[in-house]
């Protein structure tokens, strides 16, 4: 066997296998990357709809006391 073809085979194994770790390593670090991003999204979701929420109840709130106020008058009118 020539020497180029013994050194190919000796260091093909090895190299091989640092560039499967190599690929796997950059495809882990980008699906942490999306999981952040989604994460964010949906913490972001939540504190919008939380904010909405608490816009909705008090606005209930308002119109509670409004309908309140209308029962007093109109036991007044009767």
């Amino acid at each position: 066997m020539s020497e180029p073809i013994y050194l190919l085979t000796i260091f093909l194994l090895p190299v091989t296998a640092l560039l499967i770790f190599g690929m796997r390593f950059v495809a882990q670090m980008q699906q942490a990357k999306l999981r952040h991003q989604s994460d964010e999204a949906y913490r972001q979701l939540a504190e919008r709809s939380i904010a909405a929420q608490a816009e909705t109840a008090a606005a209930l709130a308002d119109l509670k006391t409004r309908i309140i106020a209308i029962e007093k008058i109109l036991k007044e009118v009767e």
